[in-house]
């Protein structure tokens, strides 16, 4: 029936945990047949709202948020049945202005655009998009150098946080002698806040397939791996579907679009070691030694995988030179800074209205990620910084929110791009806490090959955990400043290169927290346990007796309909007892009584 109506259901991991696997077994049950077409699709990146569920009719594009079963017995009903949009449940509509349409607006989604729109687990629909159109311009109509080329007028610089140019990657691995050479897909996203690879595999997997071979063809590659991490085993399955769906339509496998081009590609599963996300203790990985990076040069493109010539790009990249081929170069450099061009794919989460994922041009500004597309604050408190990068970047103050987000603005300000993290905090964030929480990761991570990540990461880590229990000392920064540096300088990889980024951006930005911990014996931010009290007022106290049930350890003490106090000696601050008083009666005091 030409008028039937599509309903798209988001299955991306996002989704999936929210519920959407229950509103879709519903909508399959329910649905008229004769008026809707059911569809799976991905993630649409407005991981705020899932569930959702999108209708295509003839009034236009309508997404729903937050669905249930309740919701969708009604939206079947009123919307599917009847004809009439509920408009208080739509998030995004083509039609008319929602509050959340701002999110896609501000948007500029060029490697996401099949994202929450196709069915990542049906090659048809990759292909009713132009999928696999760019593979053919490559293999048909392009020579490698040719392809290469339009990646360099494309200005791609590699998303995986270094921004190395790709173009000169893949001419390098071209260039090199020896074969087999190969291509990998650094998909080993390690980073806490992080899911962009993740959602763009979930969502999308063909493109990276398509990116993949592509590299492969400009590089003279006939193998590839895509090393992913255990952990995500929803990207994984429909990897495997995707990869087994290009080889029986002939995208992969052998003389492909009858060319004398052959190329497949295997998974490699990792095992979460974060330093796996180095290219060297990738490599190391696949060939079934433990991770450890290496030193450089020799480069993976002189000699990498089993020593021969390897190109590895992560996901975006690979995503990336999919639609630079297909689309053609412009599509891409006509948008971003001079020298950062195109977009980048940002995990937006911490303290913020609209979590998800979002696509924008190179040179925005940390404001409009903030505020125009992220809505805000979700505390309604003041916003206080962004960590971009990951444990490997640096904290960025609300001051300096006009800031570009660019290669060479990040860097000059301290911090990395990274894979794509950003991490918004408010008021309420200890930096030193924070610094404190990246640096324990990195810490941890460490494959301890290199003295100076090894043990310098672990003496800045202990200095921190001083300054957050109240013993810290007036050299100590003095000290973290000369172990930072000495660290980057010293260690073999990226992982020590960049560990020490998160504490020293905070010692520069915030460098009142950490003074307040040392001098005053005080957080700030009332975070660190051991420089807080939780105080009861008397003034706003009834005597309820609520906190005095649920304290694990007895220590709020007084008579009922009276005011209570708490005993800070036994008090472990847990903070039940104010999340459990229904009067603001309790308050988090900054600082040690005296007579503690």
């Amino acid at each position: 029936m030409h008028n039937k109506k599509a309903v798209k259901v988001g299955l991306a991991s996002c989704g999936i945990a929210a519920g959407a696997n229950k509103v879709f077994d519903y909508l399959e049950s329910h649905l008229p047949k004769e008026k809707a077409e059911l569809k799976k699709t991905g993630c649409i990146g407005m991981c705020f709202k899932e569930p959702l569920v999108e209708i295509n009719d003839e009034k236009g594009t309508f997404i729903y948020g937050s669905v249930d079963e309740k919701r969708a017995e009604r939206i079947i009903r009123e919307h599917l049945i009847q004809g009439n949009p509920i408009e208080e449940w739509i998030v995004y509509s083509n039609t008319f202005e929602t509050e959340e349409r701002d999110y896609l607006k501000k948007q500029h989604r060029i490697l996401l655009k099949n994202s929450g729109k196709i069915d990542p687990e049906d090659i048809d629909s990759y292909l009713q998009v132009g999928g696999y159109e760019g593979l053919k311009r490559a293999v048909t109509a392009m020579s490698p150098d040719e392809v290469i080329l339009e990646i360099e007028k494309a200005v791609l610089r590699g998303r995986g946080g270094a921004g190395f140019p790709t173009h000169l990657k893949w001419k390098f691995t071209r260039e090199a002698k020896g074969k087999p050479k190969y291509v990998i897909c650094n998909a080993d996203e390690g980073d806490p806040g992080a899911f962009m690879d993740r959602s763009v595999l979930e969502s999308d997997p063909h493109s990276v397939l398509e990116g993949m071979a592509i590299a492969a063809y400009a590089i003279g590659a006939e193998k590839g791996y895509i090393y992913v991490r255990a952990e995500y085993p929803l990207a994984i399955r429909r990897l495997k579907i995707a990869i087994e769906q290009a080889r029986s339509q002939g995208f992969l496998g052998r003389d492909i679009f009858n060319k004398n081009f052959n190329f497949d590609i295997e998974i490699r599963e990792g095992a979460g070691a974060f330093v796996c996300g180095e290219e060297t203790a990738l490599m190391a990985s696949i060939e079934g030694q433990r991770g450890m990076p290496r030193f450089k040069p020799p480069f993976p493109a002189q000699k990498g995988l089993w020593g021969k010539p390897t190109c590895i790009n992560n996901v975006e990249t690979l995503a990336a030179a999919a639609r630079i081929l297909s689309q053609g170069a412009e599509v891409f450099s006509s948008c971003g800074t001079e020298k950062s061009k195109g977009t980048k794919i940002f995990a937006l989460a911490g303290k913020i209205k609209r979590g998800g994922l979002i696509e924008i041009p190179m040179g925005t500004t940390i404001r409009e990620i903030v505020f125009d597309i992220g809505g805000g604050i979700s505390s309604q408190k003041a916003f206080k910084a962004v960590q971009t990068g990951g444990p490997s970047g640096g904290c960025i103050p609300a001051h300096m929110a006009d800031l570009t987000v660019d290669y060479e603005a990040l860097k000059e300000a301290g911090a990395i791009m990274g894979s794509g993290g950003l991490i918004v905090m408010d008021e309420d964030t200890c930096m030193v806490d924070v610094a404190r929480f990246f640096l324990k990761f990195t810490t941890g991570e460490s494959c301890g090959k290199c003295t100076f990540c090894r043990i310098g990461t672990y003496q800045m880590l202990h200095i921190l955990d001083r300054i957050c229990s109240g013993h810290g000392e007036p050299e100590d920064l003095e000290l973290l400043e000369d172990l930072g540096e000495k660290i980057i300088k010293g260690s073999l990889c990226g992982l020590g290169q960049t560990a020490p980024n998160p504490v020293l951006t905070t010692i520069k930005y915030f460098r009142e927290e950490y003074e307040a911990h040392i001098y005053e014996k005080r957080c700030p931010a009332g975070k660190c346990r051991d420089l807080v009290e939780y105080r009861i007022i008397p003034e706003k106290c009834i005597g309820c007796g609520l906190c005095s049930k649920i304290c694990p350890v007895n220590a709020v003490e007084g008579v009922r309909k009276q005011p209570h106090t708490i005993n800070v000696r036994k008090c472990i601050k847990c903070g039940s007892c104010a999340e459990a008083c229904r009067f603001d009666a309790i308050e988090i005091a900054s600082g040690l009584s005296e007579g503690r």
